[in-house]
Parts: structure tokens; sequence; C-alpha cells
């Protein structure tokens, strides 16, 4: 389908989806969020797809929520606009395909919270994140304060939550905000190969291995791990289970078929 503020494209069976709204930093106001939300219809449905990259136009990964759009908003307003943008980062998280963040400029605000929900984080070398909601006189609103300490210390969470301050790349990468920092005009081509390497896997193999990290990460940890033994156990039903250890005592490549 067409989209008015998103580039949707689909290369090698990874669809690329480039938030588009470039003059107001790809904030995100509802007509953007709707299409994500419609995108992510598209990789969810589409078999060919096997894995997603959300990335931003210009200067901008997502430099938040449409404080345009917010402002005027009573309290019942904004828990519509909230919800429905949380509902669409829920998504993001639980399809079962892996979905990365090409981080190439500001992800503030709502564009942190974007790039948190997705499954792993490579930024470009002038990335800026933070969560400055509270120079607003707000809280996040789109998972902030609850994914953010769920993959930094809860300290360091705090400290960036409390203070409103942004960090760079370098240090998003060292408390583990981002798994890479790529030099600037690379970033695409990073987030294409490694998500190239992953797709190569067996599908239900990185299919399960999400749903053990995401359901296993809320779970009393001897219930993640019966999780992780019901998943593994799955795998053995998989033509690509055998192929694969067929493969390694053979000792060639696999030719999985998934």
């Amino acid at each position: 389908m067409a989209y008015e503020n998103l580039i949707f494209e689909v290369e090698e069976k990874i669809a690329l989806i480039t938030m588009n709204r470039p003059k107001a930093l790809n904030a995100l106001n509802d007509d953007l969020l709707k299409d994500l939300n419609s995108a992510l219809d598209d990789v969810e449905s589409n078999a060919g797809i096997k894995g997603a990259i959300i990335t931003g136009a210009g200067k901008a990964f997502v430099a938040g929520a449409d404080i345009s759009q917010m402002a005027s908003y009573d309290p019942e307003q904004s828990r519509v606009y909230m919800t429905f943008a949380q509902k669409i980062f829920n998504r993001i998280e639980a399809i079962e395909k892996p979905i990365m963040a090409a981080v190439n400029g500001f992800a503030l605000g709502g564009g942190n919270e974007l790039c948190m929900a997705c499954d792993f984080r490579y930024a470009g070398e002038k990335a800026i994140f933070g969560q400055p909601e509270v120079n607003l006189g707000i809280i996040p609103g789109f998972g902030g304060t609850q994914r953010l300490p769920r993959l930094v210390n809860s300290g360091v969470a705090k400290e960036l939550l409390y203070s409103g301050r942004n960090i760079t790349a370098e240090e998003a990468l060292r408390i583990g905000l981002v798994s890479k920092v790529c030099p600037q005009d690379e970033l695409l081509n990073e987030a294409k190969a490694i998500m190239k390497t992953i797709i190569s896997k067996p599908a239900h193999a990185l299919r399960y291995c999400k749903v053990a990290v995401n359901r296993g990460s809320d779970s009393d940890l001897y219930k993640a791990l019966e999780l992780e033994i019901d998943l593994i156990s799955l795998c053995f039903s998989s033509p690509d289970q055998k192929e694969g250890m067929k493969a390694f005592l053979e000792k060639r490549p696999a030719q999985f078929k998934s």
C-alpha cells in the first residue's frame, strides 16, 4: 500500500521502514503512527518478509512525540494517544520476526521509546538519545519508564529519566542501549548486513528465540527456563533442525528451507 508519512521498501526479504516527516524531525503524530501500524501489518502478514529495519529520513530517527499535537490535550485525550502508541510499540516487540532500529540521528522521547521496542539497535555516530519529557512537565508515555530500566542499569535509567539529558551514541553503547555504533554513512549498510545474517537462520528458531527472551524476561527464572525447554523441544519437530545438525556432523553448510 502507499504511505504518506513513511517509506516502505522490501529488499532481499528485509523490509526497510523509513519514518518520513523530515521537516518535523519525524515526530510521531497520529498519521505517522497509523502508517507505522499499517507497515507492521505488511511485515507480519507477508511471508516473503523475514525481518525489518526501522530508520528515519533526514537528520532524525524520530525526535519524539508531536508536541504541537499534544500541547492542548486534556487527560483523556492524552490517554488515547499514549495507549495507541504503546499498542504499536508493543506490536514491534511481539511480532515474531526480527525488527531492528538503525538510529541515524535524534532519537528523543518517543523516538527513543520506538527504538527500544525493537529487538536491538545500531546507531550512527551522530545519533543522540534521550528521554527529555521532564523538561515539558510530563513523563515518558510510550514505554520509556519501563523499557529503559530493562535495557540498562536501573540507576542509569533513573538518572536519564530524572535529568532529561541527552546522550551520544558512544554513551548509549557504553550503557548497553545500543549494540553497535557505525560510521554515519555506513549505518544502513551495516544494519542490512547483520539483518541478512540473521534472516539466513531458520525462521522457527528466530521466532522461538524472540518469544523466549520476551516472555522469559517477565517471568520467574524457573518458569522462564521451562518455557525455554518447551520451545527448544518444538524445534525438534522442524526439518531445519534435522538439516542443521546433519550438516554440522557432515561438516558442510546447512541448507535451511524456512
